[in-house]
């Protein structure tokens, strides 16, 4: 996996501009960039996501599921490919800070080309991030 992609932008709604503070920059670590009343920038890391105010958001109730590995994925959803000790890190912090996952975290593919951790939760207005990791990151988009 290169480092040298370009960072993505990704604007979101959310019902709480404070709430998304503290998780997306307290729990998270995102430091905060530019921010309005409406809107608050975030690093998530090196890549810029907005949460913007939408009080009329789609609930989560709503939300769409797909079946992967017996567990149902929530769709739309966004998250970052972190190394594998961070991710572990993130897994370890996200479990002790008492987090509410919709998928525990843990690893799919053991032993086999793509082995891959990851987990799912949700934030305050009901956002759905998934975390990974892949054992050798290389195997990002390999289709074995």
């Amino acid at each position: 996996m290169s480092n040298s992609a370009p960072p993505f932008h990704l604007a979101f709604p959310v019902h709480d501009i404070a709430a998304a503070r503290k998780f997306y920059g307290e729990l998270l670590g995102c430091d905060e960039g530019r921010s309005d009343t409406h809107w608050v920038d975030f690093n998530l890391y090196g890549h810029q996501i907005v949460a913007h105010l939408s009080p009329d958001a789609k609930a989560v109730e709503e939300r769409h599921h797909n079946p992967v590995d017996g567990h149902q994925v929530p769709v739309p959803h966004f998250g970052v490919i972190l190394p594998w000790e961070q991710w572990e890190a993130l897994s370890q912090k996200l479990k002790a800070q008492g987090t509410r996952f919709v998928i525990e975290p843990y690893v799919r593919f053991i032993g086999k080309p793509g082995e891959q951790a990851t987990m799912f939760f949700l934030d305050p207005s009901g956002n759905a991030l998934e975390f990974k990791a892949f054992r050798n990151p290389d195997d990002l988009f390999r289709r074995e």
